[in-house]
């Protein structure tokens, strides 16, 4: 039981950073609308979050808040 929870905590610190991602991605798209997804990885997010943008695509097709919502119930059963 111990490890599944530790396995959660992982899964939702990971989410939450996916969403201070996500959240500077979408500050960054409306600041710069016309901007490639390129152009904003390297020069707003890499200097703050050093990600690929592999993981930028990654962390773009991740449905972050239903993932996060249905770790935290797991977190709260538990």
């Amino acid at each position: 039981m111990q490890n599944k929870n530790v396995r959660n905590g992982i899964q939702i610190n990971k989410l939450r950073r996916y969403k201070l991602i996500m959240d500077l991605y979408k500050k960054m798209v409306a600041e710069h609308p016309y901007t490639p997804i390129t152009k904003i990885h390297k020069e707003y997010i890499y200097p703050v979050y050093p990600i690929s943008r592999s993981t930028l695509y990654e962390i773009l097709c991740t449905p972050i808040n239903k993932l996060l919502s249905e770790y935290e119930e797991q977190n709260k059963k538990n």
